[in-house]
């Protein structure tokens, strides 16, 4: 079923100090939840952001949660469970991203490491927190990924975060079909899969043909939009959609020659980012 408003709803969003997830917590308190949980690493961003957003409404909850670390998170997901009670809507936003190296060329082996646990370990980690209760309840419920078009099509100089966001993808929307396997229709998972984001999270990473960088708003509407609706799957933008179609139709040596052609496998070569942030873009 379509859900026309997050209205009294308990909506919890990670990465919520910055960028898309301070967006998305924004999104909740215009439209009324009732309560809005917001996790991050950044304590003082985190801080800023929750006192914006008190007294519109929504009760706010905000806790300063490493997502890289499970323990971490079963602890926060405890005490949310204690003082808040069970969760409607789940955002998983937040993520990291590394260096324009080559894969052989890394020197910080942690960012391997790390970059798995925020990208693809903690939104499962994180759902397994929440969704139990959803699929006993009875309500709409909702678990949004924020996953990227990286997960869609190999690309260079970003090898790691590519898996990541694969593993992110693919697990996401198995859940998907698991939940409607089961019968638990009141439950829907959205899978997003942007192209790069205005979020700082990527800067220095170059827009290709007909693919300019994204701006935050546009992809929090559709987002947003999308989630309620149930739909499984957000490919932002339509060239996306796009290359990952011409991909699958083409061999591999015309796939790169066509990719590369369009600067998919240039988009990197200039990036520089935001340096050791943990909020998603």
């Amino acid at each position: 079923m379509k859900l026309d408003t997050v209205a009294d709803k308990k909506v919890l969003v990670t990465g919520a100090a910055m960028g898309l997830g301070k967006l998305f917590a924004e999104r909740a308190v215009r439209e009324g939840a009732a309560t809005v949980v917001l996790w991050d690493i950044n304590e003082s961003a985190l801080k800023e952001t929750a006192v914006e957003l008190s007294g519109r409404g929504a009760a706010i909850h905000y806790y300063v949660v490493d997502v890289a670390a499970q323990d971490s998170i079963a602890a926060a997901a405890a005490t949310v469970r204690a003082e808040v009670g069970d969760i409607d809507i789940l955002v998983n936003n937040a993520g990291i991203v590394r260096g324009n190296s080559y894969f052989w060329e890394t020197t910080d082996r942690a960012d391997i490491e790390k970059t798995m646990a925020i990208n693809s370990l903690a939104p499962m980690y994180i759902t397994l927190e929440f969704l139990p209760a959803m699929v006993r309840g009875s309500g709409e419920a909702r678990v949004m990924t924020i996953a990227s078009s990286a997960g869609l099509v190999a690309n260079p100089r970003m090898s790691v975060y590519a898996a990541s966001k694969w593993a992110a993808l693919g697990w996401s929307d198995s859940v998907r079909i698991e939940l409607e396997q089961a019968g638990h229709d009141h439950v829907k998972v959205t899978t997003v899969c942007p192209t790069y984001i205005n979020t700082g999270m990527f800067d220095g990473a170059k827009g290709f043909l007909f693919t300019p960088i994204l701006e935050q708003d546009d992809v929090v509407d559709t987002s947003w939009r999308e989630m309620k609706a149930g739909n499984p799957l957000v490919i932002l933008p339509w060239t996306s959609r796009l290359n990952k179609a011409i991909s699958g139709l083409l061999p591999i040596k015309l796939r790169d020659l066509f990719l590369s052609s369009v600067g998919v496998y240039h988009s990197m070569e200039e990036f520089t980012g935001r340096k050791k942030s943990s909020s998603a873009a």
